[in-house]
């Protein structure tokens, strides 16, 4: 009853978040919303579906949907006992690979049809800190025109317990190697949290800072995002 009341009071914090970012996107940052639906088919397989909002690589803000397909290692102890509390299941395991298709599309531009491939990488640290690295590559086609790209993102965050709720502050860096450009084009900062709403669903509020030098002047954006995460499996729990 107790851990129902807390995952009640922190959803109402996750909508006020949502509200507020919605209400600074309205002024002078971008608001970026998101739903990220996952389905474990075993315990070496999961599939997904992200639709969203995002300006990743210095893009303009365009709408993203399309699904994943992710393939595991078996998970650690070490890296169960730091994630015990976060419904993502894939924290737990050493290497996560994963494969998928982008459709995105934008105001007054071509739509643009993307396949994604990356690695991530959870290496536990002392003091229940965990690091992710996701090397990711975008293939792009728009207007009969190829292009690529490469990120690496870099995560580190660890869970913080309040009385008997847990959530999980985390920071990220990502720099994107942009082809058209042939350099290293834009560097997005994260600042977030986690928000665990029982064994389903997740809560992403978060900040976001891009320096863009693809083009000239060099572009300063901030925006802020809302994400949501679904958890569902085939399996019994």
């Amino acid at each position: 009853m107790r851990e129902r009341r807390n995952s009640k009071h922190w959803l109402k914090i996750a909508l006020f978040l949502f509200f507020t970012s919605a209400s600074l996107g309205a002024q002078s940052v971008q608001f970026l919303p998101e739903v990220d639906s996952y389905l474990t088919l075993n315990s070496m397989v999961r599939t997904y579906f992200q639709a969203k909002d995002d300006r990743e690589g210095g893009d303009p803000t365009q709408a993203t949907l399309g699904p994943s397909i992710q393939f595991y290692l078996k998970p650690l102890l070490k890296l169960k006992r730091i994630t015990a509390y976060d419904p993502d299941d894939a924290k737990a395991r050493p290497l996560v690979f994963e494969t998928g298709y982008r459709y995105i599309t934008a105001p007054n531009a071509a739509p643009e049809n993307r396949l994604l491939m990356s690695v991530t990488t959870h290496l536990p640290l002392t003091a229940k800190f965990l690091i992710l690295d996701r090397n990711r590559a975008d293939l792009d086609w728009k207007d009969g025109k190829f292009s690529w790209r490469y990120r690496n993102k870099l995560t580190l965050e660890r869970t913080v317990a309040i009385y008997s709720y847990h959530l999980i502050p985390y920071a990220a860096v990502e720099p994107f190697y942009e082809s058209q450009y042939e350099k290293w084009s834009t560097t997005s900062l994260y600042f977030g949290t986690l928000l665990p709403v029982g064994k389903h669903v997740e809560f992403n509020p978060y900040y976001e800072h891009d320096n863009n030098t693809g083009k000239r002047p060099n572009q300063q954006v901030n925006s802020v995002g809302l994400a949501m995460y679904l958890y569902f499996s085939v399996e019994k729990q």
